[in-house]
């Protein structure tokens, strides 16, 4: 897949806080975070084309590729 597709937003290394704040600039820190692993964990296609990629529930920092991923699944925040 290339991960680079045409989108508005830049497409690179983010924390799972930077990503979520981008889809919930409403929410604290925390909750856009809660409601952005409800959002992924709602969407098993999503989980599964991110575990290929080695995506951990664990992991503080999405790949560029995973941000490609969530941002095709999900849409652009």
């Amino acid at each position: 897949m290339n991960y680079r597709e045409d989108y508005e937003m830049e497409i690179t290394s983010m924390t799972k806080t930077e990503l979520a704040m981008l889809y919930a600039p409403d929410l604290t820190p925390h909750s856009a975070v809660n409601r952005l692993a409800r959002w992924m964990a709602c969407n098993p296609l999503l989980m599964a084309a991110l575990r290929r990629t080695g995506y951990r529930k664990t992991a503080r920092r999405f790949s560029p590729r995973q941000v490609a991923l969530i941002v095709r699944y999900l849409g652009e925040p």
